[in-house]
């Protein structure tokens, strides 16, 4: 591979090398301008050595989705982080981890790996496996009793899975995962797949009902 052959290649790697610099710098808990340079060295290092078959993007950022994303991950590392210091001193508790099955609406490996990453990030649960032809996520919980259950787990996942899509993802992309652009557009939608679950439900009732 000649030189400009590999500059070229390295340059259309620049979001894995973004994403691989920002996860050293939350690794280290520190965001001084010698972590974030020391992040963007490793990751080329990674990215020249050890290189990875390019992701295809068909999304489109959207800045206020990427803002949500990231005030919503830093508010969930505080509140798991006090949580996990929490049990430490809960010494009459004996934590009950398990580990929850997940599936992800999306198909895509990027935002796969971008739940993934996110989800391990936080204090108190780690994915411990990601099946990319499924979609299946198995996160390890902590305490899944403290955390509010299987389906609080699930949620929790959901949620963060929908805030990616609205940050990166496209209108179609959206669409195909069964997520709108916002909050209060996903509320209507869902309300609505319920209503149409519940008219499905009274026509298969009044269907086994009727004489034959």
């Amino acid at each position: 591979m000649t030189f400009h052959r590999r500059r070229a290649k390295l340059a259309a790697q620049w979001p894995t090398i973004l994403w691989l610099a920002v996860v050293w710098v939350l690794l280290w808990g520190d965001m001084s301008w010698g972590n974030i340079v020391a992040g963007i060295i490793i990751a080329v290092i990674v990215t020249v050595v050890m290189p990875l078959p390019p992701i295809a993007f068909h999304g489109r950022v959207r800045p206020l989705g990427v803002l949500a994303l990231f005030v919503r991950f830093a508010a969930d590392l505080v509140v798991a982080s006090i949580q996990v210091s929490m049990q430490a001193f809960n010494f009459g508790h004996t934590p009950r981890g398990a580990v929850v099955g997940v599936r992800l609406r999306s198909s895509s490996d990027l935002y796969l790996t971008l739940v993934a990453e996110l989800s391990t990030l936080v204090p108190g649960s780690l994915v411990i496996e990601a099946h990319r032809l499924t979609g299946m996520l198995y996160l390890h919980v902590l305490d899944l009793e403290s955390y509010g259950g299987v389906d609080k787990v699930r949620d929790d996942v959901h949620a963060l899975e929908a805030r990616v899509l609205r940050a990166l993802a496209s209108d179609e992309e959206l669409a195909l995962a069964g997520v709108a652009r916002t909050r209060r557009g996903q509320a209507a939608l869902d309300a609505q797949r319920a209503l149409e679950a519940h008219g499905a439900l009274d026509v298969h009732d009044r269907t086994t009902k009727e004489p034959s």
